[in-house]
């Protein structure tokens, strides 16, 4: 039995994992967290599952990511023009990490069931650019772009905020796992290394385009805070991810390197991410 002393913990430990649950999960729709599966598309404990098992680096990589991918023009007006984001960021964010829970840990009928649900989704979401020239979100090189930045902006949250010696077997294996998420997406070219994925990202940077409503839209995703979410909580999942931006990007995006919370936030980010693996018993 459980000593007096563990009854309070345990309830407390409970009461995290619900309210984390509560944030990404639709809890309006009464929809569950995604089951791991033993038929998922990639085998437990390997990369891809380590890597986006942990919230914390997965919160700070996904801020990264978007914040990136809205420096595309071709990704950026297909938000602008296909989505409520202004009104709905939380629920965006919430589908997006759904569907990396599916295609990662679900079975693996569910994870093609989800990528061909974007797939359809992507077909209908095209127009024209303010410069009067066409975009797809069916375009390889646009999907290529949000791609990379997901790949690297999910594996150094990781590095960042877990394990920072994860060995480069371990990191380009990561690589060649969710390549086959990138291509079942339509995505070309999709790197296999991290080496390929730096080669890509510095290839495609002169794709990017400052702008306006670029800036506009990051700071949208920066002030965004699901309700229950503490405000200390996403300052500092903000902070960490605009550190971890390269140079370029914060400046095309208007957004200064916090340097006087950089050490309280990334401190801070890493008690959290322990107590986190704490309350769901990961390693």
């Amino acid at each position: 039995m459980p000593s007096p002393l563990d009854m309070p913990i345990e309830r407390f430990r409970q009461t995290l994992v619900e309210q984390v649950r509560r944030t990404f999960n639709d809890s309006a729709s009464r929809q569950k967290p995604v089951p791991p599966s033993d038929e998922a598309l990639f085998a437990k404990d390997t990369p891809i599952r380590m890597v986006h098992a942990d919230l914390v680096g997965m919160m700070t990589g996904g801020v990264r990511a978007l914040l990136l991918q809205m420096l595309h023009p071709h990704a950026l007006q297909g938000v602008l023009d296909h989505s409520n984001f202004r009104e709905d960021m939380h629920g965006r964010l919430q589908r997006t990490a759904r569907f990396i829970a599916v295609t990662t840990f679900g079975h693996r009928d569910e994870a093609m069931k989800a990528i061909d649900r974007v797939n359809r989704i992507h077909a209908k979401v095209g127009g024209t650019l303010p410069d009067g020239s066409p975009y797809s979100a069916t375009n390889p090189r646009t999907l290529a772009w949000v791609h990379v930045t997901e790949t690297q902006s999910f594996l150094a949250g990781y590095l960042r905020h877990v394990r920072p010696d994860m060995p480069m077997r371990e990191q380009d294996e990561y690589y060649r796992q969710f390549a086959v998420i990138a291509r079942a997406l339509g995505a070309d070219p999709v790197p296999e290394s991290k080496s390929e994925a730096e080669a890509l990202f510095r290839e495609l940077r002169y794709d990017l385009r400052a702008s306006r409503e670029a800036r506009e839209v990051a700071q949208l995703v920066l002030s965004q805070r699901p309700e229950g979410t503490p405000a200390a909580l996403q300052t500092m999942i903000g902070a960490e991810a605009i550190a971890m931006l390269p140079p370029f990007a914060r400046s095309m995006l208007n957004l200064q390197r916090p340097v006087l919370t950089a050490l309280p936030a990334r401190a801070a980010t890493w008690g959290v991410g322990r107590t986190l693996r704490w309350a769901f018993r990961q390693n």
